[in-house]
């Protein structure tokens, strides 16, 4: 009889053919074990600060709604953060008119911010344009993540903020 122990019980064993080896499944990511409340760490992996558009579009859809939603409960509940809102593009047109939509796309989500409760002397927003691409690439899908507003948190204000002048 062979008797197998991992970490304090039968329940944290993943085993197959009398092989058996320690769960990782739900083990916190590297990096990411201490992961405190409030902090910049926790915004960006359990609520998520990046809301996605869709081509030419400035107009926050209903799937991006529920993240600033997510986004402004949690900023109500951590109000030590200022918050950046940075719009980004990768649409057809001028680098002129990306800039115009990139800022228009960071309005839009710091307006349902606003709108959420979250008091507007805390936030501001800034268009980038093409500037700060995630990816550059010519298919479709990967221009799609370069459409997108980044809701950054700040523990001060930057030469962009109008609060900051």
């Amino acid at each position: 009889m062979i008797i197998v122990f991992c970490g304090a019980g039968l329940a944290a064993c993943n085993s197959a053919g009398g092989i058996s080896s320690p769960n990782v499944t739900n083990a916190p990511a590297a990096g990411f074990g201490q992961i405190s409340t409030g902090s910049e760490e926790e915004f960006i992996i359990n609520v998520g600060r990046r809301v996605y558009f869709d081509r030419g579009s400035a107009v926050v859809t209903e799937e991006a709604k529920m993240t600033i939603k997510n986004q402004a409960d949690w900023l109500k509940q951590n109000n030590k953060w200022l918050v950046k809102v940075q719009g980004h593009a990768d649409d057809p047109g001028s680098e002129a008119a990306q800039k115009t939509l990139s800022a228009q796309r960071a309005d839009a989500v710091m307006a349902e911010l606003v709108s959420l409760g979250v008091s507007p002397k805390r936030v501001w927003s800034k268009g980038y344009g093409v500037e700060r691409p995630v990816t550059d690439c010519s298919s479709i899908e990967c221009q799609s993540q370069n459409r997108r507003v980044v809701v950054n948190l700040r523990e001060e204000f930057d030469e962009s903020a109008p609060q900051a002048r």
